[in-house]
């Protein structure tokens, strides 16, 4: 028997090394790049955290896998994915977005994940032992803890305006504004991407025109975007969006608008209005774009249901009102006879039976989850004022109203500047009570409802508008494509088998179909098993 030496062990490793071009091979792959082509079959090869070819490859690899003809796409990019502290507390929260084929999310809107001070806290955070000031203190946490999926974040208008100002309404003094200027510097500085609002929640609310411009010309300094929950998104849409676009003018920045949509069935027709005016902008050279969700039912606080003017001071002086019955008058005939501000009552016809309540955040009984406010009235033998008001009283009721319609849903497929988000944070189901289904299965249902079932978009152009189209927007220009050189941020499904599975009723069931999804060239899920906690990233706005 012919012994080899040491020498030549080396050099036979070495041979073998320098053969395995790849370390992962998809072959056979029906391929969709994310730029809107007809999909092609090739096979992909990985090195490292780079898609290194694209081609007929028969090198060496660490592994192939034979695609046999499904789908490899770039990863999904969730738009807006409010926030990725529970990345932080909990990496199992990540499989809600990376069972959906999301490989990125944009984190933040009127409030964001920094900075953040005591007062500024959930008591998620103040239990779980970590603590931060700045982008640049908890990214670093972000990364020593390992994240599941590519993050990028902005910062909250609302968030600088809680810390230097706190909950009332009134404008910033020159010094405090000052402030909140410097807090945005330096979040950009950290590599957040640019301003985010909520306008319809205190203390977002109470800003205007001007402070937002200001906050944006901060931003821009450094390349940044303005991101925006509008002021209304019912009947003075219109009105919202003049608005966005007039802050982006004004502090020279582009403006992305979060989950477009005409709220109330008298506002459906202006969906359409809606989308000719930001395209009359981008026509005119203003780089203004939004997103979209897949569902006819929006999601938020009860207490948007009131006027915000009642939280001027914060929502303390309101829960201590809320048991007084001649207050309680005053509220319910404020609520149905008034429209200057976003009234999410009147959005749904007036009726108790269109607000379903998803999670009993703040208490209470869990049984109401998933049951109309007027259901929860009978249950607990009541009028439906009665109910409303005293589960206002318990605080923090996250629901979800019947607001929309599909048309415009459809009318949102095709609009060709629009891309997608979940407008939901990630979520662990076994410790979160309740939630809205776009958590678990905004992308899916895309696919399978509105590619699939209802041929309102074609499969080539959904992927763009979950890929390169938001990937530009961020300005991740080596992702949301497949072709040599860019991340390796894939996902691999058969379109006839990618299906959504939450619903109202029962919001936190995961998706399936997604046969993998690989996070900068690691394997993070394969079916429905994770394999890497730790595949994604922190991507700063300033590299």
């Amino acid at each position: 028997m012919k012994l080899f030496t040491i020498g030549a062990l080396i050099l036979l490793c070495a041979a073998l090394s320098s053969a395995q071009e790849f370390d992962l091979i998809l072959g056979n792959a029906r391929i969709v790049d994310g730029m809107g082509n007809p999909w092609y079959r090739g096979d992909i090869g990985i090195k490292g955290d780079r898609i290194a070819a694209v081609g007929n490859l028969h090198s060496h690899a660490g592994r192939r896998i034979a695609i046999n003809g499904k789908v490899v796409a770039p990863g999904f990019i969730d738009m807006m994915g409010a926030t990725s502290v529970p990345l932080l507390l909990d990496p199992v929260t990540a499989m809600s977005k990376l069972r959906q084929g999301i490989t990125t999310m944009m984190a933040g809107e009127g409030h964001s994940d920094a900075p953040l001070i005591e007062r500024t806290m959930s008591d998620d955070v103040k239990k779980s032992g970590y603590r931060w000031n700045s982008y640049a203190e908890y990214n670093r946490l972000l990364e020593k803890r390992g994240v599941g999926l590519n993050v990028v974040f902005n910062i909250g208008a609302a968030q600088v305006r809680q810390i230097v100002i706190g909950d009332q309404d009134r404008p910033p003094t020159p010094a405090e504004l000052e402030r909140m200027k410097q807090m945005v510097d330096q979040a950009m500085r950290d590599g957040a991407n640019g301003v985010s609002t909520a306008l319809i929640y205190p203390p977002g609310t109470y800003a205007k025109t001007d402070e937002l411009v200001e906050l944006c010309k901060v931003a821009g300094r450094y390349g940044g975007f303005y991101s925006t929950h509008m002021r209304n998104e019912s009947s003075k849409v219109l009105d919202a969006i003049r608005e966005s676009i007039e802050i982006g003018e004004k502090a020279g920045v582009p403006v992305h608008i979060y989950h477009l949509k005409a709220a109330g069935q008298e506002n459906w027709p202006l969906m359409q209005k809606a989308v000719e005016m930001i395209a009359a902008a981008r026509a005119r050279g203003l780089d203004v774009s939004a997103d979209t969700y897949p569902y006819i039912r929006n999601g938020l606080g009860l207490e948007a249901l009131v006027n915000p003017r009642h939280f001027a001071n914060g929502p303390a002086p309101f829960l201590k009102k809320i048991g007084d019955p001649a207050f309680r008058a005053e509220l319910r005939k404020e609520v149905e006879s008034t429209s200057n501000w976003e009234n999410w009552y009147r959005h749904v016809g007036s009726t108790w039976d269109n607000i379903l309540v998803a999670e009993m955040r703040g208490g209470g009984d869990k049984k109401y989850e998933g049951k109309s406010v007027a259901e929860i009235a009978k249950m607990r033998n009541q009028d439906d004022w009665t109910a409303f008001f005293d589960l206002l009283a318990i605080g923090n009721v996250q629901v979800n109203p019947k607001s929309m319609n599909e048309e415009q849903k459809y009318l949102a497929m095709r609009t060709e500047f629009l891309s997608f988000c979940t407008d939901a944070a990630p979520t662990n189901p076994a410790n979160t009570s309740g939630a809205h289904p776009r958590a678990f299965g905004t992308f899916p249902r895309i696919l399978a409802k509105y590619v699939q079932e209802d041929h309102a978009v074609s499969l080539e152009m959904a992927i763009r508008k979950m890929t390169s189209l938001p990937a530009n927007r961020l300005k991740l220009y080596d992702r949301g494509r497949i072709a040599p050189g860019m991340a390796a941020d894939l996902v691999v499904f058969d379109p006839a088998n990618i299906q959504d599975h939450a619903t109202f009723q029962k919001p936190m069931e995961y998706s399936n179909g997604m046969d993998y999804v690989i996070v900068n060239g690691k394997i993070a899920v394969e079916g429905a098993h994770s394999l890497n906690q730790a595949a994604g990233r922190v991507l700063r706005f300033l590299q």
